[in-house]
């Protein structure tokens, strides 16, 4: 893995952030959903995982209450394999840890063994399900959580 850096989203990462987002998932959000994340959502935080100044992944969070809701995590799919998206998850988990959060939690759909085996390794125990919480394909997803 290349050298890289791990920082806070801000507005000039929205194009590369929403052509990730395009290129990783079936039902994208919009490119203005990114925008009200960084722009007006004051309980939003989003980080992005870059190399050679190129932005290659991105993760996003809510604040809820003493929570962390992980809302989406996607890396470009050139670099997927090579650890980014386990060293995009630390800053998420470090952003929690040093702001006194106390859990973490995310959704994940049941069959995405990668993601889930990632998050099993970092921690995140499977706490429950939800049935048909994907709207595209109907599939059900796991729930998530990690004490901080």
């Amino acid at each position: 893995m290349d050298d890289f850096l791990t920082r806070r989203m801000v507005r000039e990462d929205i194009d590369d952030v929403y052509a990730i987002e395009e290129a990783s998932f079936k039902t994208p959000w919009t490119r203005q959903a990114f925008e009200q994340e960084i722009v007006s959502n004051t309980l939003a935080i989003y980080f992005v995982i870059e190399t050679q100044g190129e932005v290659v992944g991105y993760g996003g969070m809510w604040m809820v209450v003493d929570e962390l809701h992980i809302t989406n995590v996607a890396i470009k799919p050139a670099f997927r394999g090579k650890g980014y998206s386990k060293h995009l998850m630390h800053a998420l988990i470090a952003y929690g840890q040093n702001n006194r959060f106390s859990h973490m939690t995310l959704e994940v759909r049941e069959h995405n063994q990668v993601a889930i085996s990632l998050y099993e390794k970092l921690g995140f125990i499977i706490a429950g399900k939800r049935p048909k919480y994907y709207f595209d394909t109907g599939e059900d997803a796991f729930v998530m959580w990690k004490e901080l």
